[in-house]
C-alpha cells in the first residue's frame, strides 16, 4: 500500500493520526499542494479528483477520502477499533463526523478558500475551477464558531465524542479545531470542557504523526 499525503494539510492528517493509532506503517509519498502537484499528470493518474488523502491499494484500487480509508483500515486492522465497538458507539462515531466535517471542516474551508489569493477559481478541492465566492467568508467563520461551541456542550456529556472511547470523531474533530488557526479564528471563552479535552488529545502521541 502507498498512502499520498501532504504534510501540512488538515485533510491526510487525520488519515496519518488514525494509522499512528492503529500501528500500521506504510509506505508515504508527499504531494506538494503548495506547488499544485495535485493537479500534475502523474497523480491525476492515481487519483483524478486531485485530492489527498489518498491510499492506494496494493492491487492498485485508490480510496480518495478520509471516510472510505478508515472503513478500510478499520476492516483490515480492526484493533483497535477507531468507528466504535457498539451500535450505539458506532452511530455516534457517524454522528459526530458528519457534523464536525459538515459544520467544522467546512465552515473553515469555506472561509479559507472563499479569501485567500492562493485558492482564487479553487474555491472548491478538485479539478473542477470555481470563483470564490467572498460572502461565504463570514458565513463559514460562524458555521467553525458554532461547531466548537457544539463540541463543548457534547464534551460536557462525555470523555469524548462516541462516549469514554477515544474515536476518528476526536481525530476530525481535533483536527478542526487546530485547523481554525489557519483563518485567526478566536477560540471563544468558557469553552472549558473542549479546552479539557484537547489538552488530552494532544499528549496522544499519535497526534504528532
Amino acid at each position: 500500500m502507498k498512502f499520498y499525503d501532504y504534510k501540512a494539510a488538515p485533510s491526510p492528517r487525520r488519515a496519518r493520526i488514525l494509522m499512528a493509532e492503529k500501528g500500521i506503517d506504510i509506505e508515504i509519498e508527499q504531494v506538494d499542494l503548495g506547488a499544485k502537484a495535485q493537479f500534475e499528470a502523474g497523480f491525476r493518474a492515481i487519483n483524478p479528483r486531485c485530492t489527498v488523502p489518498a491510499l492506494q491499494l496494493d492491487d492498485g484500487t485508490v480510496l480518495c477520502d478520509n471516510a472510505s480509508i478508515a472503513r478500510y483500515f478499520e476492516e483490515v486492522f480492526p484493533d483497535p477499533p477507531m468507528l466504535g465497538r457498539t451500535p450505539l458507539e458506532k452511530a455516534l462515531v457517524a454522528e459526530w463526523l458528519a457534523r464536525v466535517e459538515g459544520e467544522g471542516l467546512m465552515g473553515v474551508a469555506e472561509a479559507l478558500r472563499n479569501r485567500s489569493e492562493f485558492f482564487k477559481d479553487s474555491s472548491v478541492t478538485g479539478p473542477n475551477r470555481y470563483a470564490q465566492v467572498p460572502e461565504l467568508v463570514e458565513r463559514g467563520r460562524a458555521r467553525a464558531t458554532a461547531c466548537l461551541h457544539d463540541l463543548d456542550v457534547r464534551l460536557g456529556e462525555a470523555a469524548y465524542l462516541a462516549g469514554d472511547v477515544f474515536s476518528a470523531a476526536d481525530i476530525a474533530a481535533f483536527v478542526f479545531v487546530d485547523f481554525t488557526a489557519w483563518i485567526k479564528l478566536p477560540m471563544p471563552d468558557g469553552l472549558d470542557n473542549l479546552a479539557r479535552w484537547r489538552e488530552a488529545v494532544a499528549a496522544r502521541p499519535s497526534i504528532d504523526a
